[in-house]
C-alpha cells in the first residue's frame, strides 16, 4: 500500500513525511530535515545533504505533523530540528547555529520556551 500524501508515517521508530509537490510525491525521512523556513504560504525545507525543497504548506502544518520531541518552532518563520543544533547564542542576539552553519534567530516571545526545551533535552 502506498502512503497517502501529506501525512506523517512512522516506520521502525523513525518518522517519514509524505509531501505532495508540483513535481510529484516525496517521502522524506524527518531525521534529514535541518530546518524549515516560511516563505509566505510556502515552506522551504533544508536537508542534511545540502538539498532544499519548496512546498505549498505553511509552518503550522509542519508543526502539527512533525514529531514534537524532535522539532521546535523558534520564530514565526522557522522550525528547527533539535538533532541538528550545534550551538545556542543566548546573548542579546538569541540565535541558534545549526549543523550546516545556518544562524537562525529565536524570537523574544519564544525564547523562554526554547530554553525550557533545551534544558529538558540535555537534563536527561
Amino acid at each position: 500500500m502506498l502512503p497517502i500524501a501529506n501525512e506523517t508515517i512512522v516506520y521502525d521508530g523513525s518518522s517519514v513525511l509524505v509531501l505532495a509537490t508540483s513535481n510529484g510525491v516525496y517521502t522524506i525521512d524527518t531525521s534529514t530535515i535541518i530546518h524549515i523556513r516560511s516563505i509566505s504560504n510556502y515552506s522551504k525545507l533544508f536537508f542534511s545533504n545540502g538539498k532544499t525543497l519548496v512546498v505549498a504548506k505553511v509552518l503550522a502544518w509542519f508543526e502539527d505533523k512533525l514529531p514534537q520531541q524532535s522539532f521546535v518552532r523558534i520564530h514565526r518563520s522557522h522550525i528547527i530540528s533539535l538533532r541538528h543544533v550545534r550551538a545556542w547564542s543566548g546573548n542579546r542576539n538569541n540565535q541558534i547555529i545549526l549543523c550546516n552553519d545556518t544562524t537562525v534567530d529565536v524570537s523574544r516571545r519564544k525564547k523562554e520556551m526554547v530554553l525550557k526545551v533545551f534544558r529538558n533535552l540535555y537534563a536527561a
